[in-house]
């Protein structure tokens, strides 16, 4: 044992030393910090972030080197597979989504993730205009981005604090709902600014929607017909299903975006919450693998991400501007669309 802790110090201390103990690394932490986290009973939020803001930039301050670098290990995988891992993810969220948890306020889901995502969208914009001092193309394109909430934030929060009455499910729905709509209209904002044309942009929007709609919508309800037919005959043995229904799920997130661009976050929604409200075949199973394979994910993607960082960012971040900014995203955005969105929506 203490050869091999000798041998974990020397790697940490040269770096970080080869891929696999940058893999180990992201595992262990990301699952400790969920440990730790429900230990000392914080969001395990905060500690994913600060775990991998240590790993990262905070030990390239005192080495010059990250402990572990998500860029170097993963190279051009590395977008492609965050963005596969929030696939799964949503795919998950997507599974839990009953349309009976929702009865009675589903006219509040429907008006935070559409009037809602409107009003984030202008006020985040007009701040990163007024308080960060982008110009106007780059701040619609930021409040475009910030209209996502996610699940990879609201879940673990969600878990943390347990809502009483229906904050919980609404907040649910909205997590997972909002995140293909901000990918989508993030993705439209940047073709409109790449257009160069007004008078085009219109007519672009409309095409690219459209397509993303029937793209993404088409393949993740043919995917989960296609999983449930396969359930329902029992063509797949019980071992089996899981892996086929994580097959599945990549299959329609890689040939959706395939023909259209981030439309396979829509795709990997669509079929998991259409597989929650059939009635036909019991997926309580598969549900149970892929919580423990979000949990996994979740981890990973926090430590990776917050170790992409590095001291030349944090130098290069006007951090009174930011505090601003976040101050107006947490009491202004956020609080507005909340409040326009559930007037009248029979909520206490």
């Amino acid at each position: 044992m203490a050869g091999v802790g000798g041998e974990l110090w020397t790697l940490a201390a040269s770096g970080g030393g080869s891929a696999g103990f940058g893999v180990l690394l992201i595992v262990a932490l990301g699952v400790g910090a969920q440990w730790l986290a429900w230990r000392i009973k914080v969001p395990s939020i905060l500690l994913l972030l600060a775990f991998g803001f240590t790993v990262g930039p905070g030990w390239a301050m005192g080495t010059d080197k990250p402990l572990i670098d998500p860029d170097s290990l993963f190279g051009d995988l590395l977008l492609p597979l965050v963005g596969l891992c929030v696939g799964l993810i949503l795919y998950e969220g997507g599974l839990t989504l009953r349309a009976r948890d929702i009865k009675g306020v589903s006219r509040a889901v429907f008006t935070l993730v559409s009037l809602g995502a409107l009003v984030t969208w202008v006020v985040a914009s007009l701040g990163a205009y007024f308080v960060l001092d982008l110009d106007a193309k780059l701040s619609a394109l930021l409040g475009a981005i910030l209209i996502v909430t996610g699940p990879t934030v609201v879940g673990p929060l969600l878990r943390h604090i347990r809502p009483a009455g229906q904050s919980g499910p609404i907040l649910r729905w909205e997590g997972i709902v909002i995140d293909p709509i901000g990918a989508v209209a993030a993705v439209l904002v940047l073709e409109v600014i790449l257009t160069g044309n007004p008078a085009e942009a219109p007519l672009q929007v409309g095409v690219a929607l459209l397509k993303t709609i029937i793209i993404g919508g088409g393949i993740g309800l043919a995917s989960a017909l296609l999983l449930l037919g396969f359930l329902d005959k029992f063509w797949i043995p019980e071992h089996l299903q899981n892996p086929v229904s994580l097959m599945l799920v990549v299959i329609a997130y890689s040939v959706s975006n395939h023909y259209q661009e981030e439309s396979g976050l829509l795709a990997t929604t669509v079929m998991g919450v259409f597989l929650a409200n059939q009635r036909r075949v019991d997926l309580r199973h598969i549900l149970e693998f892929k919580e423990n394979l979000s949990v996994l994910i979740i981890a990973s993607l926090f430590i990776v991400l917050a170790a992409r960082i590095t001291p030349a960012d944090l130098e290069a971040v006007n951090w009174w501007r930011t505090g601003l900014y976040l101050t107006v995203i947490v009491l202004v955005a956020r609080p507005a669309s909340v409040f326009l969105s559930t007037i009248g929506a029979g909520l206490d």
